[in-house]
């Protein structure tokens, strides 16, 4: 399947629903993607697929194209990296076998966060990680649903209070998540007939000789795209991932990031059209909308 970029189409390649840290569930998510004009749209949690199928019936129902998609969590030399899948067989047993195991991996770390806090916080007892996944939803929480159960619980003072003790950088709760490496992840992605593409890569703070490197080493594992555009990158960024795109012959993507309302530089939708000379990752694509 592929997808012809026109004036009258309006694709996002990238966003969150309650099912990893978005705000909104599938269902609401689609509506509000179909509110702001989008006409083909990605749900890419984190590490999971479990809103997929609410996203399906939802984009049935809103004439959406949806396209099956993740947003992996992978290392490489020592970096967290997010790369994110589309157009995957959701069919392929195998792939769905490693995207458990990632979400048995980020349980694994929420449970060894609670146990430090238990260790290090007076009055903690290990009902925080219940309270913990209340406030994530239902989800692995992470580090600042830690820090709001806390607070929560009297205590720490604020959520700043939370990861200046025991859970910023360095501190106690600062657990190190368990993910595999970069050519790995992309690997369980094109072995599902998807395409692999390094999510927002000027998030990472890698210096610009770093990034090539990422690059490299993500296109010979069988990498193929790059997100060029996503919210809230400089011109100067923009600029700089054009040129490494057409210099590498990759796919380019596009993606809001969204996670929640109210951010207006975060939106569904909102974001600008591809750069002249660049080959849209979606003319790739060989499924159909599911």
């Amino acid at each position: 399947m592929t997808i012809t970029q026109q004036v009258s189409q309006c694709i996002d390649l990238h966003c969150h629903s309650t099912a990893s840290d978005g705000a909104l569930s599938p269902t609401a998510l689609v509506e509000r993607a179909a509110e702001q004009g989008v006409t083909h749209l990605a749900l890419t949690d984190h590490d999971t697929i479990d809103g997929i199928a609410e996203a399906r019936e939802a984009a049935r129902r809103a004439n959406i194209g949806l396209i099956s998609g993740i947003e992996l969590s992978c290392v490489w030399r020592k970096n967290t990296i997010h790369i994110v899948g589309l157009d995957m067989d959701l069919g392929d047993q195998e792939f769905l076998e490693r995207v458990a195991g990632q979400q048995a991996n980020r349980w694994k770390r929420a449970s060894c966060i609670a146990e430090k806090l238990v260790r290090h916080v007076n009055g903690c007892d290990s009902g925080i990680l219940d309270r913990a996944t209340a406030l994530a939803q239902g989800d692995v929480p992470g580090r600042p649903h830690f820090a709001r159960a806390l607070v929560d619980a009297g205590l720490m003072k604020d959520s700043a209070q939370a990861f200046k003790k025991v859970l910023g950088s360095g501190k106690p709760g600062d657990v190190k998540a368990f993910w595999p490496e970069l050519s790995e992840v992309v690997r369980w992605i094109t072995d599902a007939r998807g395409i692999a593409v390094v999510a927002h890569p000027r998030k990472y703070k890698l210096t610009a000789t770093k990034l090539r490197e990422l690059v490299a080493e993500f296109m010979a594992a069988g990498g193929e795209g790059i997100e060029v555009i996503t919210s809230g990158q400089s011109s100067g960024d923009l600029g700089f991932l054009t040129e490494l795109c057409r210099r590498q012959s990759l796919l380019a993507s596009r993606g809001s990031d969204f996670h929640f309302p109210g951010a207006s530089w975060c939106e569904l939708g909102r974001i600008p059209g591809l750069p002249e000379g660049l080959t849209p990752v979606w003319e790739r694509f060989r499924n159909t909308p599911i």
